[in-house]
């Protein structure tokens, strides 16, 4: 169950620029028989005539529906999230690099990237022919 209340009596009091609306997203689960509750906070820049409740509940599921595609690929499976680069643009180029493999794993069939990865671990050759283009040949 998720509910999703929004307010604006706090945007004049809120050193934030353009802020249309705040609101507080209350998320009910139940795992492993076990209720838990998680209440986060917002911000957006859109008023509600722009965006009501409902509409805003709409965007934060869209969010989960891209962070559960190919971000959660990434952090899963290719544990970006644990990756201790910092310096310079290596991160930006190291997300590109985790892009072209996931669109690589996803050409592969196979029902997850995962397992994906768990066959191309067991057979590195595979992995490597994925990075050589058969040349072509004209006689």
């Amino acid at each position: 169950m998720r509910t999703l209340t929004t307010t604006t009596w706090l945007n004049d009091d809120l050193d934030w620029p353009h802020v249309g609306q705040v609101f507080r997203l209350e998320r009910e689960r139940r795992t492993g028989g076990q209720k838990t509750i998680e209440v986060v906070y917002g911000i957006t820049s859109l008023s509600r005539d722009e965006a009501d409740a409902g509409r805003l509940l709409d965007f934060n599921r869209a969010h989960w529906g891209i962070e559960n595609g190919l971000h959660y690929t990434r952090d899963e499976t290719l544990r970006e999230d644990r990756c201790q680069v910092r310096k310079g643009n290596a991160q930006r180029v190291l997300a590109s690099l985790r892009n072209v493999a996931v669109y690589l794993l996803r050409g592969m069939g196979g029902s997850s990237a995962a397992a994906v990865t768990r066959e191309l671990s067991a057979h590195p050759r595979k992995a490597l022919d994925l990075l050589h283009a058969p040349s072509s040949t004209s006689e």
